[in-house]
């Protein structure tokens, strides 16, 4: 199983809303009422970016749910299982983590969640059904949503074609 360079990472993959959320729902459900406390996410140092094939990290007051996607529908969270200390190794890239790189997750951290919700997307292409994960505090959110073999990342409330699944 590839762990993206990253020690002690074993993804593990679902699909579907049924499968992620009886896998997920009450951990997701316990978040609710945590202070996000810090964001972490892979940043490629040569070309100043993020590098978004790495998990994505969300420390909630201890608890750490790390949230990837890959392929076109494939959803891995896991929990507490990474070091964001711990170095990046993928052949080819400089890569390092870092604590919210982006400035919209400068404003989330430090608030209460107000709860975790799954968003199935329900267009008719070829992402229909594919699971994103966002958390949504009393002033904002942010989705990472699978950007189609990758994460991206929006603080965008859900679209008219995403079903909300919350989790409070």
């Amino acid at each position: 199983m590839f762990d993206f360079g990253i020690a002690d990472y074993q993804p593990m993959w679902l699909g579907g809303l049924s499968a992620v959320a009886r896998e997920h729902g009450d951990r997701l459900r316990g978040l609710a009422g945590r202070t996000l406390t810090r964001v972490w996410m892979v940043w490629d140092l040569q070309d100043d970016e993020w590098f978004c094939d790495c998990p994505v990290l969300f420390d909630f007051d201890g608890e750490r749910v790390e949230v990837n996607h890959q392929k076109f529908g494939d959803l891995s969270l896991t929990w507490n299982m990474t070091d964001p200390t711990s170095p990046v190794l993928w052949p080819g890239c400089d890569l390092q983590w870092r604590p919210e790189p982006l400035p919209g997750l400068h404003a989330l951290r430090g608030l209460p969640l107000k709860g975790a919700e799954l968003l199935e997307w329900t267009g008719r292409d070829v992402a229909q059904g594919s699971i994103d994960v966002s958390f949504a505090f009393e002033t904002g959110r942010v989705t990472v949503f699978n950007a189609l073999d990758e994460n991206g990342l929006s603080f965008a409330p859900p679209g008219p074609s995403q079903r909300s699944h919350l989790f409070h």
